[in-house]
């Protein structure tokens, strides 16, 4: 049986793959290391905690000697490094946890995975590394210059430069993935789309930043997923692939695709000052990926969307526990189920 080890796993993407890797195959078990930080739910990972193939280990990933210990308790096969901090806004106010989770933390797992044999080491990075576009440029491509306008895009971008220098010379079987807006189920509620469908729903005044015209590519979580697949399955080791939706949007028309689908009024959107160094557009262009590995968005936008929203609102309890942080209870939830078992 192969070992897949996936850090961040219990984070919006990271718990969504790892769903998807057990729901989908036998043959494999899953090592899920986690610090469980604000956004990190090992609720989320739920309906597995019976299943053998899944051990988590909370874990810092910057930590080198419990890592390390990791690498040695199992023959592991394919990492997929989904560990990071990712909010923009928190990283204006303080980089320093991005620098140290986004770049120290994935040297330290190149470090580790240099001395084994890994089949695949697949670093699960973002558009935002290309910085932003105008009206009249042209969807980023694997070959657009990195051009970071933000410390978490700064960070993100160190370390998928990491990842590129361990693949050219150490030899080591990378893929680099970047992926344009995520959203769909469990995502923590600090981000657009999750803001704005709870605020709906308590009826709640919507910040939405500037006048709301910043345009954003939208790609669902589980089509995201599906290409990180492929590029384990399919990808060439030291190569790029990007995963996009194929139709920027402004942000004033998602927040009013929301209103209109949940029946609530436009009177609850409140525009409040812009964020500092806001990027105007972001566009990837995702031919190789369709090309190389057979990708492309399965989920239309509005299909999605709509599907997004009554999870949320058929989940009030998910949301509850984020709002009160009793999701914290999980692990200690988690770790007596283990001790059970």
């Amino acid at each position: 049986m192969k070992t897949i080890l996936v850090t961040g796993g219990c984070g919006f993407i990271g718990s969504c793959f790892v769903r998807k890797i057990l729901s989908s195959t036998k043959a494999i078990s899953v090592i899920v290391a986690d610090k469980l930080t604000y956004a990190g739910n090992l609720g989320n990972l739920e309906q597995f905690w019976f299943d053998p193939r899944l051990s988590f280990k909370k874990v810092d990933i910057t930590d080198k000697k419990k890592m390390d210990a990791i690498f040695r308790s199992r023959e592991i096969d394919t990492v997929v490094h989904f560990a990071a901090e990712t909010h923009v806004d928190r990283s204006i106010k303080d980089a320093t946890p991005f620098i140290k989770t986004n770049v120290l933390g994935t040297q330290v797992l190149l470090d580790a995975c240099k001395i084994r044999s890994i089949e695949r080491f697949v670093q699960v990075s973002t558009d935002e590394v290309y910085g932003a576009l105008n009206d009249d440029e042209p969807a980023f491509t694997e070959g657009s210059p990195l051009r970071p306008t933000n410390p978490y895009s700064a960070s993100k971008a160190a370390a998928d430069f990491l990842v590129q220098a361990y693949h050219h010379t150490h030899g080591m079987p990378c893929i680099i993935t970047r992926c344009s807006n995520d959203y769909g189920p469990y995502q923590f509620p600090e981000k657009f789309i999750p803001v704005v469908i709870s605020k709906a729903l308590d009826d709640e005044s919507i910040p939405v930043y500037g006048r709301g015209q910043n345009l954003r590519d939208w790609v669902h979580v589980e089509d995201h997923c599906n290409g990180i697949l492929q590029a384990i399955e399919h990808g060439m080791p030291g190569e790029i692939y990007n995963f996009g939706g194929g139709g920027p949007r402004r942000n004033i028309e998602v927040v009013n695709m929301i209103l209109d689908i949940m029946g609530k009024p436009e009177s609850l959107i409140t525009f409040v000052e812009d964020r500092p160094g806001h990027d105007y557009r972001y566009a990837m262009d995702f031919q190789k990926a369709s090309k190389e590995l057979g990708w492309a968005p399965a989920m239309t936008f509005e299909d999605g969307l709509r599907a997004t929203i009554v999870w949320y609102q058929e989940h009030p309890e998910w949301i509850e526990s984020i709002k009160t942080k009793t999701y914290l209870n999980c692990y200690r939830d988690y770790k007596q189920l283990v001790h059970k078992r």
